[in-house]
């Protein structure tokens, strides 16, 4: 107010309104102005209200996912160890076939040893009674083997053989400490590729086996790879062979 020039009774009248004037025109500006900037704000609240709803969903949805993964997660791992507890249970049961397998085919040998051993028995009563000579005397032991004459030249080998073995074969092994052994000898034999494995006798520790080879099978040196027994070779036949456990064997006396 003190800009104003003053009159006789007091300040210029056409001053004052003019003065009065621009200030109701700086504050029409400044509420334009204000009300400018409050529908601004307004829009970004709007803005802000929607960007928030985006995200309160986004994360309702993150949070839904994380929990389905966790489900799949623990699925996962109950499978896992589902699968387990098969597959032990599975190998146990395997161990017990084995295991049970080797029983019967042991119990099945001594029963076959036993009836071997009683019908013997009974043939050499039957012929004494009869006063024939014993059976020792006129044919060979249980455990003789078959000779070789017929197919060996004169170290015990054929002369003609490749030691290719093929179609049926017989094996006599001995001697043979215990029937595990035997089990484990034909165990061997059988994963040679055989088929229709059978022991024919087993008299004395001495045991034969017939088998049926359907390929043409270096028997001698799958053996002694798979078998853990140490043996030499008495004979070698294309159908016939006859080994030698050696009890205490040395550099040079395992099959070749």
């Amino acid at each position: 107010m003190g800009s104003f020039k003053r009159s006789l009774f007091g300040y210029r009248r056409p001053e004052v309104e003019a003065a009065i004037a621009t200030r109701e025109s700086r504050i029409r500006g400044l509420e334009v102005a204000a009300a400018g900037h409050e529908e601004a704000v307004s829009e970004l609240e709007q803005e802000m209200s929607a960007l928030s709803g985006m995200v309160i969903e986004r994360e309702r949805e993150i949070r839904g996912l994380t929990e389905r993964l966790l489900e799949a997660n623990e699925r996962h791992d109950r499978s896992i160890a589902s699968l387990e507890a098969v597959s032990t249970r599975l190998e146990e049961l395997q161990e017990q076939a084995r295991g049970q397998a080797t029983r019967i085919r042991m119990k099945a040998l001594r029963d076959a040893v036993e009836v071997s051993q009683r019908a013997q028995a009974l043939t050499e009563a039957h012929e004494s009674n009869n006063g024939a000579a014993p059976a020792t005397e006129t044919a060979a032991p249980a455990n003789e083997p078959m000779a070789p004459t017929a197919f060996a030249g004169g170290n015990g080998q054929a002369s003609d053989f490749n030691g290719l073995f093929e179609g049926r074969v017989r094996l006599e092994i001995g001697p043979l400490g215990d029937f595990s052994q035997l089990v484990g000898f034909e165990d061997a034999v059988g994963q040679l590729g055989a088929s229709e494995i059978s022991v024919e006798r087993f008299s004395e520790g001495r045991a034969t086996l017939s088998m049926r080879l359907d390929q043409p099978v270096e028997l001698l040196r799958e053996l002694e790879g798979l078998s853990s027994l140490d043996f030499k070779v008495r004979h070698t036949a294309p159908d016939n062979l006859i080994l030698d456990v050696d009890e205490d064997p040395g550099p040079d006396m395992r099959a070749a």
